[in-house]
């Protein structure tokens, strides 16, 4: 079973956007067992989503496309799709009736363009898109399923969930599919192969394995995919309790899709923590993975951005004596800033760094890639030093992920304590 996923719109081309849609459709296709053969990006010109459609009919069972059906003129794909199925446009009343109760709540007039989102192609079965006026389009034409969707996200993922893959999974039989990612930190991708290197050669043929790096972590993802559910379930476990024995505690997780912060978070909220940041390199970009977690209110007082030295000394209250004794990238000043920072917030925790990001050196005379990160706990304090090289986009995406792969550490290694 394979899919073709299409996005159109010259702003994804010119790299205006970057398309995060197809991302997340990938993601839910795969979850019901249809593989995504490949995905395309056309223009809003009739003639190359003609060409697309046409070269995706030939190779795929399910062809997604998402963007050009809003109500402005450069919104092409409603035409387009009645050209290439030789259809014409109706009035859908269903359709029109929700137009007009949208903008009946919001207060505002309604024009003729808005009106039109209800003309749709006679042979398409409207989708029903509780968030916009625009519809989504189902085709089933010629064996082959077409889905049209807006291009705003957060239409495209409703309609995605509510309406497309529930017709997907009963339109099609496919096979059972069960993913499992493993996240490992603190081990280079190489060592780390060369690690699970026996225990990868043996794993069943139905079991696949994929190496996801990045950042000081390893995402390992396991995929098993075959008829039987239960034997399926039953060995992705087996596989996963030998890599554990292997591994050991370089793994921090377990759950699909969940990233560091979602790790830290569930940390925090099973001891009944409270955290907050004082960042000066990182410049709130620790702060940013918290708060963004839904519920984050519940563990996260808030942070403070220190990022010149004078707000160091007049918000946090750090002497100037101190700075110009240890200089303002140094592990006494980060120190410092976690201390005040968790008494500023009253938390139980409190994170902080400091550092040369580079270009240049700035208010210290620290290497250029030195960062300094400090983890204020409830009865200890740790902090620590590190080089991350050049590159100032990548020594602050290391030093945030670091920092929190840290911060991970101290409340697993609190967890085993208490447990012992």
């Amino acid at each position: 079973m394979k899919a073709e996923i299409i996005t159109i719109g010259d702003e994804i081309l010119i790299g205006q956007i970057v398309d995060t849609n197809s991302v997340f459709i990938a993601k839910e296709l795969n979850k019901i067992g249809i593989d995504v053969y490949q995905i395309t990006s056309v223009q809003d010109e009739e003639k190359h989503i003609l060409q697309a459609l046409s070269v995706a009919s030939k190779q795929v069972d399910v062809v997604i496309i998402t963007g050009g059906l809003g109500p402005t003129n450069d919104d092409i794909t409603k035409l387009t799709l009645c050209k290439y199925f030789n259809d014409s446009l109706t009035i859908d009343t269903e359709v029109l009736a929700n137009v007009k109760a949208l903008f009946k709540s919001l207060g505002k007039s309604i024009s003729q363009l808005n009106k039109d989102q209800a003309l749709l192609p006679t042979k398409a079965t409207a989708l029903h898109n509780k968030y916009g006026t625009a519809p989504g389009l189902y085709f089933d034409e010629g064996g082959v399923i077409y889905v049209s969707m807006p291009g705003v996200p957060f239409e495209m993922k409703a309609l995605m969930k509510d309406e497309v893959i529930p017709r997907l999974k009963q339109r099609f039989k496919r096979p059972h599919i069960f993913h499992k990612t493993v996240l490992t930190y603190g081990m280079p991708e190489s060592d780390l192969a060369e690690k699970i290197m026996p225990w990868e050669a043996a794993l069943p043929a139905f079991i696949k394995l994929a190496y996801l790096p990045g950042f000081d972590r390893v995402k390992l993802r396991l995929s098993a995919r075959g008829e039987n559910a239960l034997v399926l379930k039953e060995n992705l476990q087996l596989q996963l309790e030998k890599l554990e024995t292997i591994l050991g505690n370089i793994i921090k997780g377990y759950e699909d899709e969940e990233d560091l912060q979602n790790l830290i978070a569930k940390q925090l909220t099973k001891q009944n923590k409270t955290i907050t940041t004082a960042e000066s390199c990182t410049g709130g970009k620790i702060a940013a993975e918290l708060a963004a977690i839904p519920g984050a209110s519940n563990f996260f007082k808030g942070g403070i951005v220190t990022y010149a030295t004078i707000t160091k000394t007049e918000v946090l209250g750090i002497p100037p004596a101190i700075i110009d004794e240890f200089s303002v990238v140094s592990a006494q000043i980060t120190a410092e800033m976690a201390k005040r920072a968790k008494k500023l917030f009253n938390t139980d925790y409190a994170i902080a760094t400091t550092g040369n990001a580079g270009p240049t050196k700035g208010d210290s005379d620290a290497e250029i890639g030195s960062v300094f990160i400090s983890i204020a706990a409830p009865n200890r304090q740790e902090t620590y030093a590190f080089n991350f090289g050049n590159g100032r986009e990548k020594v602050t995406e290391k030093a945030v992920k670091k920092a929190m792969l840290l911060l991970l550490d101290d409340f697993l290694l609190e967890e085993e304590k208490q447990n012992k």
